[in-house]
């Protein structure tokens, strides 16, 4: 008697199981997000560019949905390419730190450069590109 009513639960749960389990953004799928980050340098007065050159061996950050902490990092290669891979459809947000001018030691001397990005497609690769301050 404890094994018909042990199997007659067994679907009962793996039912449940599998239709609490929603895809949220995160790894797992066939999109991706890739793109280059770019620094900027400028003069000392911070008021004209000087040239713009890869950011090389640099952390990216990559959040899924509404975390507050990142999902995954990648580095950037040697021309300041970065790439995540497999993600699912959702929200996220690439994030790189930039230091920037401190004009005061009370100013921090970096700065979030943030780009959001809606996957909509299952197999969607999207481009970005960042922009940062002297490096």
């Amino acid at each position: 008697m404890t094994k018909k009513i042990a199997l007659l639960f067994i679907p009962i749960i793996c039912a449940s199981l599998f239709l609490s389990c929603k895809e949220t953004p995160g790894e797992g799928g066939n999109a991706q997000i890739k793109g280059t980050y770019w620094v900027r340098n400028y003069d000392p007065f911070f008021t004209i560019v000087q040239g713009r050159y890869p950011a090389v061996n640099t952390t990216v950050y990559l959040f899924f949905g509404d975390d507050t902490s990142p999902g995954t990092s990648a580095k950037t290669n040697s021309n300041g390419e970065f790439e995540f891979k497999y993600l699912r459809k959702g929200k996220y947000k690439v994030v790189a730190y930039s230091k920037q001018f401190q004009s005061n030691s009370s100013t921090p001397n970096e700065t979030a450069v943030e780009v959001s990005v809606n996957i909509t497609k299952s197999k969607q690769v999207t481009d970005i590109g960042l922009d940062t301050l002297n490096q």
